[in-house]
């Protein structure tokens, strides 16, 4: 499988777990495998979702990309206006923290900190929901390039620097993914570039032994949403094997689903996806009056591989 493949699977895989997953919001564990015992399942509506339809989580995702795309390179402002344009477009679904950051009137490098800094609260999961396609866009300028964009982008609507390391670590699992090799071997190495005040929560919720039943927190929070993720790939052995099973955990499974969906596809690829996913795979973008579908996710993929300067 070549470089370009494992892009395509790592960007259309978030987003088909997004969509997956939406449905299921909040709901109970298993609720995927009761309704399709069997096989791969299928997508179906519902939470107020349409078949198929992607949510605030690759909507982002998308103007990341497209920002990227569009400046050969992270331009922070630019990332935050298309936020804000969004975020004022009334979407189906925002974060309740990124729509305080986003709304609140405060200059882009500021939002997030001062929000911070009044509720002491800013460890969700919202910035590795939309890092899939930051990672496959930094990966070739090598591991310290893309864990420092994961922090940057995540900075943008999250003031802790907790939810900075989660993105960090998943750009570079993904970047050692796109490469070829294992990224759970991967693991101790890149552990030891998380900032030292974090490390230790990041090593319990990443170790073979951790089980998502083990967490401490609701799996919208940071540490067990990318522990859900990695524990999903790492007992499973093919994409939709892994999608399955981060809905069947219940809690964000469309956010669980996404980050998983952006590992899974950058292992795997997009080998074994059924037809009807990918068919019925769309992502409206408020605020932008398009939808895009599975060829554009498809062209957005392989434009991002040609990645930022080394």
């Amino acid at each position: 499988m070549d470089r370009i493949e494992r892009a395509i699977g790592a960007v259309v895989g978030s987003a088909l777990g997004d969509a997956l997953g939406a449905p299921y919001e909040f709901g109970p564990a298993s609720a995927f495998s009761l309704r399709f015992p069997t096989g791969p399942g299928d997508m179906r509506a519902g939470g107020g979702w349409d078949l198929g339809e992607a949510t605030d989580d690759t909507q982002m995702a998308v103007l990341v990309a497209e920002s990227l795309l569009d400046h050969g390179g992270l331009d922070l402002p630019d990332v935050f206006a298309r936020f804000q344009r969004w975020a004022a477009s009334d979407p189906k679904d925002i974060g309740l923290q990124t729509e305080a950051v986003l709304t609140s009137g405060d200059t882009w490098d500021m939002a997030a900190a001062i929000h911070f800094q009044t509720n002491l609260r800013a460890a969700g999961n919202g910035g590795l929901m939309r890092a899939a396609t930051s990672a496959v866009f930094f990966a070739p300028g090598g591991r310290d390039a893309t864990m420092d964009a994961g922090r940057r982008v995540t900075a943008l609507t999250h003031g802790d620097g907790a939810a900075w390391e989660g993105t960090a670590i998943l750009h570079e699992l993904v970047r050692v993914a796109l490469d070829g090799a294992d990224p759970l071997d991967a693991l101790p190495a890149t552990l030891t570039q998380v900032r030292e005040t974090h490390r230790e929560r990041y090593a319990r919720v990443l170790d073979p032994a951790w089980h998502p039943d083990d967490a401490t927190e609701f799996n919208g929070a940071v540490w067990p949403c990318l522990g859900s993720a990695v524990w999903a790939v790492r007992n499973t052995s093919d994409f939709t094997g892994a999608l399955r099973a981060a809905v069947d955990l219940g809690g964000d499974t469309d956010t669980v689903a996404a980050v998983t969906g952006a590992l899974a596809g950058a292992v795997y690829g997009l080998s074994g996806v059924p037809d009807q996913w990918l068919e019925a795979l769309h992502v409206p973008l408020p605020g932008f009056g398009r939808v895009l579908r599975f060829a554009d996710l498809r062209e957005l993929a392989e434009r991002l591989a040609a990645g930022a300067p080394r």
